[in-house]
């Protein structure tokens, strides 16, 4: 009889059974994100002012001239960004856009594929698919390839930025990031990473590398004067459209300018302490752990409390949110990842029945769901000082931790390679 069962029921173990049920599904919905909706765009379309502003870079005419009082897309790159994106205008503008989707299907792949590798599993494990699974399942993939803008290629600088400041390759990880500073200064909140672990050479090509571009750029625009005069005024601006930052949803809403303020102010003083808290107790003892929650806090706050925060800038959140996979990640408890759905769900709240206050969710949800991932990492990380302030362990020197064991790190990641994961903690 048990050779007959062996026969009859063969079993699977479950890091075999997950990529067996996920790859065909994730891959008809890359096929389906990228062929059918982002071949169809939407009623936002990033990458017709960027093709427009490459083209007429290309014929020496005036780029920085568009009128920012309209609530359609602008041009807002840099000079440097517009030298690095005048190839996009050699074709003709269909067939660009359709490139640029494809390319930007590959970038969020190889993503999907660096990130797994940055928490130490191979491309071959459970974890690859259910990456790549919840990437596609999202309102920040999903719009990012609608729209057809640049954010997947600052999501790729971010990570070969993360994984080659772990491996000391200081200088390339410069390039990294400097490339997409380059274009959109997103990431530039990071630059604090390496300043705090003294891995002074980063600076010299995330810094360089725009400002050698901008040189070469500057001379071969018509107007880059104007991007100081009038492109920079504007992004300090708070618009009360497709922002959701703090300030962008309270002039919308019309919230008194005090509690605009209270409420920025509060997200600060809880990414500081945050920061502090990070720094203190996991730089030295768990430096993926430390930089990667330390990048996500520094971006949600961003986002928060800057003057434009966008939507489907929630995917630079990905390497936080995989921290769940780690020992110690305050990423493990459910009000987080409830601001997680807020955040990136695709789901639409809009209502037949009840108009207003469908209307109310949709707009608010990405403003409360990186209010609520953020409060909920400050609270795990606050309550862990307090425990630590109980057990006498706050000292002027701090209390000495380890690294979570092989054991330890194994049991709370289920299948696979637990210890490889462990070995990247432990670098």
């Amino acid at each position: 009889m048990a050779i007959l069962d062996r026969y009859l029921y063969p079993q699977l173990p479950a890091q075999r059974i997950i990529p067996l049920v996920l790859w065909p599904i994730t891959l008809m919905m890359v096929l389906q994100r990228s062929i059918i909706m982002g071949v169809n765009g939407d009623r936002t379309d990033d990458f017709s002012p960027v093709y427009q502003a490459a083209l007429r870079f290309l014929n020496s005419q005036a780029v920085y001239g568009e009128n920012y009082d309209t609530v359609d897309p602008h041009y807002l790159y840099p000079p440097s960004g517009t030298l690095l994106m005048a190839p996009l205008a050699i074709i003709d503008p269909e067939r660009s856009r359709w490139l640029f989707i494809a390319a930007s299907v590959l970038v969020l792949i190889a993503c999907a594929y660096l990130l797994t590798r940055l928490f130490g599993f191979s491309g071959r494990s459970w974890v690859f698919p259910v990456v790549l699974f919840f990437f596609f399942s999202t309102e920040t993939v999903a719009h990012t390839l609608i729209f057809t803008n640049f954010n997947s290629f600052v999501l790729l600088g971010m990570l070969g930025f993360l994984l080659l400041s772990l491996r000391r390759h200081d200088l390339w990880a410069g390039v990294a990031i400097g490339l997409t500073l380059a274009v959109k200064p997103v990431l530039a909140p990071l630059l604090l990473l390496p300043l705090l672990n003294r891995q002074w050479k980063v600076l010299i090509t995330a810094v360089g590398i725009p400002v050698v571009l901008n040189a070469l750029a500057w001379p071969m625009s018509v107007d880059p004067g104007s991007f100081i005069s009038r492109t920079i005024p504007y992004l300090g601006e708070a618009r009360d459209y497709y922002n959701s930052s703090i300030a962008g949803n309270g002039a919308y809403f019309g919230v008194a300018d005090w509690l605009v303020i209270v409420l920025r102010i509060a997200f600060v003083v809880m990414a500081v302490f945050s920061l502090w808290f990070l720094y203190r107790y996991y730089r030295r003892t768990n430096e993926l752990l430390w930089i990667t929650t330390s990048s996500g806090i520094l971006l949600v706050t961003t986002f928060l409390v800057g003057s434009l925060g966008q939507g489907y800038y929630s995917m630079l959140l990905f390497p936080l949110l995989l921290t769940v996979l780690l020992p110690g990640s305050p990423m493990r408890n459910w009000p987080a990842w409830l601001g997680v759905y807020g955040c990136m769900t695709f789901d639409a709240f809009y209502s037949v029945q009840w108009e207003a206050f469908g209307r109310m969710l949709e707009f608010n949800k990405v403003t409360w769901g990186w209010s609520l991932l953020m409060i909920a990492v400050f609270c795990s990380l606050l309550f862990r000082y307090l425990d630590l302030r109980r057990a006498g362990l706050t000292g002027a020197d701090g209390p000495t931790l380890e690294s979570p064991t092989s054991t330890d790190a194994e049991s709370d990641i289920s299948g696979g390679e637990g210890r490889a994961a462990v070995a990247t903690v432990e670098k």
